[in-house]
């Protein structure tokens, strides 16, 4: 029998969970019924729950060391530091780049060494450049440091290799050759037997801040703080929580530590930079990750991607805040600029891709004109809009730049890996879930051919119905503040650890209009006369924004997270609407 299909396209599940362990872990966590079931859902059990819900980076972080060239790493990084050599840093133009790079500016800065930073253009191109090490040449640099790159960068790094000790800080997939540089720092090599599997979902910041632990360390067993303060590595962890977020690798074990505690630092605004930011973006409240997600990260990301990509790590380590209320304000223009852009080539990529007979299971697409600052972005919402791995190309005179969003069930970095080794690609490097390449435009239709039977070997020819999970059930009445509270206890949300989709069973739907940007708020009821205020965002024009819009007495099923709303100082529950199915 065929499953029912919701309004917003989707095949609901709500999981079965263990009974009994749900109420062990109500009793031993003291925690709600709801919460013990959600973390049932999460594969929480008595023994990971204490971490879960209280992680502390002293309980998580094993001792650095047991990374594959850490040691190395951190004695040559000391080093340089005790000798007062030149140090330099190629990092990346994406928020985990800037704020990878910024941990280490701002370590180096307070222990007396002022690094040397290149941060490569989108035109330059990912990674360590010739362009890069000559700038270092010139600045008499003896150490250079890669972050956020460099695992793969074989030709560039081993020319360079000649002239600078070279150490890689990376998180990307790496092969079974290295470059030949004096250390590789990296939880993703296929060498690296450290028993904390964990560390290989870190972001590029996260593995840098466990870098600057162990320098820290060697630094203070060698008596170099003797006569100076030591540089307090807490105040950093705004900026990893940062990049951990935007880089939107997985939210538990050592991550989720990482959010949690650089959250109660950014709250303090500490950093002038992103004090200014905040400022400039009106943000009064604590930050959450959801403001790290999708309105500072975006501010960051767009001088990357349709401005100046050394302007992220500027802003970040600024100390002056005039400089940084003008960073911050260029940083917004160019977000506007970035949506502008990027909406424009959304639009011919769609038209693109439904021109097309679909072959494969990907939304696959390319332009001469289109910006290479937002193919990724574009990626990510055909990803959404068709729920298939899509691909964006931009078409260079001498290259073509590409990058990749991917579901669940297919291997991004794996995928690209392959197609490099076959020759299919020029290049290219990624997460599971995210990718970026580079190819020929004469290879185009081989690489679309490799990567739709790659994809189609692992996902079959069947249309795939995206599946909403469903972590609670409840009914309207018990909907309160003392819920959402509850449910706080849970964050924070991201990838591997999601926000609670809570389902509402027997609701019907009144005043319904549309505000904003084609936002629909509307109340729910139920027939107990129980209410509660909800909105979904950008859905006038979709069948679950028109369903509320109707509002001709039918009842629904509603589906979504339950937030706290404070509007002039008052404080009320409301649902974010992701999805509605009817009864009938």
């Amino acid at each position: 029998m065929d499953k029912k299909i919701s309004l917003g396209g989707n095949v609901w599940e709500v999981s079965p969970v263990d009974e009994n362990l749900c109420t062990r872990l109500s009793e031993t966590c003291n925690v709600s019924r709801s919460v013990a079931r959600i973390l049932c859902l999460r594969g929480i059990g008595i023994e990971q729950a204490e971490n879960f819900l209280h992680p502390k980076i002293q309980n998580l972080m094993p001792n650095p060391t047991v990374m594959k060239d850490m040691d190395r790493a951190a004695e040559r990084i000391a080093k340089a530091i005790e000798q007062k050599e030149q140090i330099a840093i190629i990092g990346d133009y994406d928020v985990d780049g800037a704020t990878s790079t910024s941990i280490l500016t701002r370590f180096f800065r307070q222990v007396g060494a002022e690094p040397l930073i290149h941060i490569p253009s989108r035109e330059e191109g990912y990674g360590p450049s010739d362009l890069a090490f000559k700038e270092f040449k010139d600045g008499n640099a003896t150490l250079v440091m890669t972050i956020d790159c460099g695992t793969t960068a074989f030709e560039v790094l081993n020319r360079a290799a000649e002239e600078f000790d070279i150490i890689v800080i990376d998180h990307h997939e790496a092969e079974a050759i290295l470059p030949k540089v004096y250390a590789v720092v990296n939880p993703k090599r296929l060498d690296d037997d450290n028993p904390y599997k964990y560390l290989q979902y870190m972001s590029a910041v996260g593995v840098g801040f466990m870098v600057l632990v162990a320098v820290n360390r060697l630094l203070r067993q060698h008596g170099f703080y003797a006569d100076k303060n030591e540089p307090n590595l807490m105040n950093l962890l705004d900026l990893v929580a940062l990049g951990t977020v935007c880089d939107v690798v997985p939210l538990l074990g050592l991550n989720r530590a990482y959010v949690r505690q650089g959250l109660k630092v950014m709250a303090k605004m500490q950093n002038i930079g992103l004090r200014q930011l905040m400022k400039v973006l009106n943000l009064q409240e604590a930050p959450t990750v959801y403001h790290l997600g999708y309105v500072i990260g975006p501010r960051i990301n767009a001088c990357g991607r349709v401005g100046d990509a050394r302007l992220g790590s500027l802003l970040l380590c600024s100390e002056n805040e005039t400089e940084a209320q003008m960073l911050a304000e260029k940083f917004n223009q160019f977000n506007i600029e970035r949506k502008e852009i990027e909406n424009f080539v959304l639009l011919e990529a769609i038209e693109q891709v439904e021109k097309e007979a679909q072959q494969y299971p990907m939304a696959f697409a390319y332009g001469y004109d289109w910006h290479q600052g937002v193919i990724g972005i574009v990626a990510g919402k055909l990803k959404e809009r068709y729920n298939v791995p899509a691909f964006v190309m931009s078409v260079e005179p001498d290259e073509v730049k590409g990058s990749a969003r991917s579901i669940s069930g297919i291997d991004l970095g794996a995928l690209i890996i392959s197609a490099k080794e076959k020759g299919v690609i020029t290049g290219g490097g990624g997460h599971i879930m995210a990718a970026g390449f580079s190819l020929k435009e004469e290879q185009i239709p081989e690489f679309k051919k490799f990567a739709g039977e790659y994809i189609l070997e692992r996902l079959g020819a069947e249309k795939i119905i995206p599946v909403l999970n469903i972590d609670c059930v409840l009914s309207l009445s018990a909907v309160n503040e003392q819920l959402v509270d509850e449910l706080g206890v849970l964050e924070p949300y991201g990838t591997g650890n999601a926000e609670p989709q809570i389902m509402l069973r027997d609701v019907g739907i009144s005043w319904a209009q549309i505000v904003g940007n084609g936002h629909v708020k509307c109340t729910l009821c139920s027939a107990l006369g129980h209410k509660l205020p909800a909105i979904a965002f950008q859905a006038a024009d979709t069948q679950i924004g028109q369903a509320m819009l109707q509002n001709n007495g039918e009842v629904f099923d509603v589906a979504g997270y339950l937030r706290c709303d404070s509007w002039q100082g008052k404080k009320r529950v409301q649902m974010i609407i992701n999805d509605i199915m009817r009864k009938s």
